[in-house]
């Protein structure tokens, strides 16, 4: 199944609240763009961003003389393409060896997202080593561990409660003596208003700029697609302190909205580079944003 069958079951919710919207389409009726507007809010769009839209929408119809669902739909997918182009989709990893900074809240599936990632890379032939540098909660390692016999990659971990900077300068370390290709670094679940915790990841930041001069480094920030705004929220939070190169979206399992993905090109120009859309090793797909957005109209 691709990414457009994929992200069209994930997102049924806001499919079949758009799919009212149009039925009821009258071009010339600024009802049909309140209620557009009204469901692009719903699904967690944003007022700001849903308002952008519909305007750009709007002139699109009168200065082309749009007529009938199919064509406004149609000039709606690259109105909301358009907005969600906002940087590259691809992450940077040309450095030998890269580094994937993974960051977010706790509950929001970084640690599956990890093992998805590091069995992609490990398909493809690259050597992948995993820093279990999220030391607070317990189990961490452990789970992370499972996933790195699942994807076929080393991983270099300390016990609970330990530094992990010294975690990510043991994992450097690994990474030079064998050859790594990318390593890929867990961090806590850290709350965005815990100071102390951004101060640790600020420090992790540090250890791998200052160990891998001129390296390749993303920062991927791990959001949950049922949280909504407040997924843009903690995204504003970790920026101040992450320097945030790339969105992964999880559980678009058929509850979530979507609609933040917009929301946080749009307030961020930060890009969506992966989304989560179930909990098999294949379920984690490069983001495609017009096909994300035709799949939201479909």
């Amino acid at each position: 199944m691709g990414f457009f069958d994929k992200i069209k079951q994930g997102l049924e919710k806001t499919r079949k609240q758009m799919g009212e919207v149009f039925a009821s389409l009258t071009v010339d009726n600024e009802e049909f763009f309140e209620e557009l507007e009204d469901s692009l809010i719903l699904a967690d769009a944003g007022a700001q961003t849903a308002a952008k839209a519909v305007n750009e929408l709007r002139g699109a119809v009168y200065e082309k003389s749009l007529y009938g669902a199919e064509q406004v739909k149609g000039a709606l997918v690259d109105i909301l393409a358009g907005r969600l182009s906002v940087g590259s989709f691809e992450l940077k990893l040309g450095t030998k060896p890269s580094v994937i900074l993974m960051v977010g809240v706790n509950g929001v599936g970084k640690t599956t997202t990890i093992g998805k990632l590091a069995a992609k890379y490990v398909s493809e032939g690259r050597s992948v080593l995993l820093a279990a540098a999220d030391t607070f909660r317990a189990a961490a390692a452990e789970q992370l561990t499972v996933w790195a016999e699942r994807a076929g990659c080393g991983i270099v971990k300390h016990g609970e409660g330990s530094d992990p900077g010294a975690v990510v300068f043991d994992a450097i370390s690994a990474a030079k003596a064998r050859g790594s290709d990318i390593v890929i670094v867990d961090t806590a679940g850290r709350l965005h208003n815990k100071a102390n915790l951004m101060n640790e990841l600020a420090k992790i930041k540090r250890i791998i700029t200052r160990e891998l001069p001129g390296a390749d480094i993303e920062t991927l920030m791990v959001i949950d697609a049922t949280t909504g705004q407040n997924g843009l929220i903690q995204a504003k939070q970790f920026a101040q302190t992450a320097d945030i190169s790339g969105i992964v979206l999880t559980k678009l399992d058929g509850t979530a909205k979507g609609g933040i993905v917009f929301a946080i090109a749009e307030e961020m120009g930060v890009p969506v580079k992966f989304v989560g859309v179930g909990e098999g090793v294949d379920d984690l797909m490069p983001f495609e944003p017009k096909a994300f957005a035709e799949a939201l109209l479909s």
